[in-house]
C-alpha cells in the first residue's frame, strides 16, 4: 500500500515538476522574443515564431512529443479564449467606420473569406488528400486564437493551424503593400482591408506603423474575417468535403 502511494505520488510530483518547466520555459522564451521585437523593431523577430524554433529542437531533443507538450502547457491554451474576446475591443474602436461601410465591408469579407477557405481546402485536398491539414490550412488567414479554436471544432490539425496562420501573416505584411502599389491600387481602404483579410494582427501592425490610416481598416478587417470565418466555415468545410469523398 505505502509503496504504491509512494510510486503514484512520485509520478504525480513528475507531473507536475514537468508541466510547471515546460510552461515556465515557453513563457519565458516568448517574454524574451518580445521584448527583443520591442528593442529592435524588426518584423522576423516575431515572439511566436522565436518561441516555435527554440521549443521545436528541445523537444527533440529530449523526445517529448507534441501531445505531451500540449497536456503539460494546458493553461496557456486555455488563455486562448479571453484572448479572443478581447480582440473585441479594437472591434469596439472602429464602430464608427463600420456603422459607416456595414454592408460593403462585410458583402467584400465575406466573399473573400469564402475564396480562400475554398481554395486553400480544395488545393490541399487535391494534392495530399488530407481532411485534417486541408482544414487547417484553409484558416491560415483568421487571428491565431480564433483558428486553433475553429481547428479542433472541425477535426483539424491544431499543431498546423498556427505554422499557416504565421507564413500568412509574415508573407503578407511583406509582400502584400508592394504587391497592392504594383497593381496600381492606391486606396487606403483597399489596402487596409486587403492587409487586414489576408494578414490579420501581423500584417495589420507592419501596416499601422506604415500608414496610421489604412491600419485602422485594416484592424477592421482582420476582426470581421475572423467573425465571418467563424460562422461561414463551418457550413463551407463539409459542403466542400462532399466534393472530395
Amino acid at each position: 500500500m505505502l509503496v504504491e502511494w509512494l510510486n503514484i505520488s512520485s509520478i504525480t510530483a513528475a507531473n507536475i515538476a514537468s508541466t510547471l518547466s515546460l510552461s515556465l520555459l515557453t513563457l519565458l522564451l516568448y517574454q524574451a522574443a518580445a521584448y527583443l521585437q520591442q528593442k529592435w523593431q524588426f518584423i522576423w523577430l516575431n515572439p511566436m515564431i522565436l518561441t516555435i524554433l527554440v521549443l521545436i529542437p528541445f523537444l527533440l531533443y529530449n523526445q517529448i512529443n507534441y501531445q505531451s507538450y500540449r497536456q503539460a502547457t494546458q493553461f496557456i491554451h486555455a488563455l486562448l479564449e479571453p484572448a479572443t474576446v478581447a480582440l473585441g475591443f479594437p472591434l469596439y474602436q472602429q464602430l464608427k467606420t463600420i456603422r459607416r461601410y456595414w454592408q460593403q465591408l462585410i458583402s467584400l469579407l465575406a466573399l473573400g473569406v469564402i475564396i480562400v477557405i475554398t481554395l486553400s481546402f480544395s488545393i490541399t485536398m487535391l494534392l495530399i488528400h488530407q481532411p485534417d491539414i486541408a482544414i487547417s490550412l484553409s484558416l491560415k488567414s483568421v487571428t491565431t486564437p480564433i483558428g486553433i479554436a475553429l481547428t479542433e471544432q472541425l477535426s483539424g490539425d491544431s499543431s498546423i493551424t498556427p505554422f499557416a496562420i504565421m507564413i500568412a501573416g509574415f508573407s503578407g505584411a511583406l509582400l502584400g503593400p508592394s504587391w497592392l502599389r504594383f497593381i496600381n491600387i492606391r486606396s487606403k481602404i483597399a489596402t487596409g482591408l486587403s492587409i487586414g483579410a489576408a494578414s490579420h494582427v501581423i500584417g495589420s501592425i507592419i501596416l499601422t506603423r506604415q500608414d496610421p490610416s489604412a491600419g485602422a481598416y485594416s484592424s477592421v478587417a482582420l476582426i470581421l474575417s475572423a467573425v465571418l470565418t467563424a460562422f461561414i466555415i463551418p457550413i463551407l468545410i463539409p459542403f466542400l468535403m462532399m466534393f472530395f469523398t
